[in-house]
């Protein structure tokens, strides 16, 4: 993260990008993600999530905490409490649900006119952002991001640590269709984990065990089904859904050999 604010300067580039990665020592697999890519792990059909996407729902509590410890970060314009809609100023005076950096649920509270500014984290899903600029909260750049026409900085909100999840090789017999899949969110964002273990399995059914093809071919269907076929209304998945309009980048690593099967 800090070599890349070096270029920024150095190079004049700007932007940022997310990470995750899968590092293999001494017998265990060290998967560290940074933002909203996703990794898996399918093992004699069962599926062990190895991240977690980090975005302004799944982080709320961190945001919101920081924003309270610092309210000069929000400019005057935001708030870091979270309210389920905007408030209306004619509603100022009233009851109105929020919950703040404590809370896991919800409480009533006096609306006043601090709660008229907009709310740091705003949206559902993968339509949440932070400030209303990005939904991702982890990940590496972004040191020039800031809210649309106004001087606030969204980078003291974004952090480029990533969480490491630790899977033991060792303690498991590993057959050749036990895998890990990473995925960039291109990805995920039109299919989920179960269905991304059904076409793992039916891949590799299709090919012998010690047919070391078997896993990019697999990677190769993941990207085709979520990216779909270009239709005249755009690009269709096979229920004819949008499909995914985002970086597709998958990789798929064996866990067992030949050896090992049975």
């Amino acid at each position: 993260d800090e070599q890349i604010e070096r270029e920024r300067a150095s190079q004049r580039l700007s932007g940022g990008c997310c990470a995750l990665a899968a590092v293999y020592l001494m017998g265990k697999f060290y998967v560290a993600n940074a933002g909203d890519s996703r990794a898996i792990i399918i093992r004699n059909g069962e599926i062990i999530p190895m991240s977690r996407e980090f975005t302004p729902e799944t982080e709320r509590q961190r945001l919101q905490f920081l924003a309270f410890l610092r309210p000069e970060l929000l400019g005057k314009e935001f708030t870091h409490l979270e309210f389920p809609r905007r408030i209306q100023p004619k509603e100022l005076g009233k009851k109105m649900l929020y919950r703040d950096q404590n809370m896991n649920g919800w409480a009533y509270k006096k609306i006043e006119e601090d709660d008229l500014k907009f709310p740091l984290i705003y949206g559902e899903g993968k339509k949440a952002r932070v400030m209303a600029t990005i939904g991702v909260t982890r990940g590496l750049g972004d040191h020039d991001l800031k809210v649309f026409s106004s001087n606030i900085h969204i980078k003291p909100f974004l952090s480029c640590f990533p969480e490491v999840r630790v899977y033991d090789l060792t303690q498991y017999e590993h057959c050749p269709d036990d895998v890990l899949v990473l995925g960039t969110d291109g990805l995920w964002d039109v299919t989920n984990d179960t269905e991304v273990a059904g076409v793992v399995m039916e891949v590799l059914t299709s090919y012998e065990p010690n047919d070391p093809c078997r896993y990019t071919m697999v990677a190769q269907e993941l990207v085709v089904r979520s990216r779909g076929v270009l239709k005249e209304r755009g690009w269709r998945l096979a229920n004819d859904k949008l499909g995914s309009g985002d970086d597709i980048s998958v990789f798929v690593i064996p866990l067992g050999g030949p050896g090992n099967y049975t």
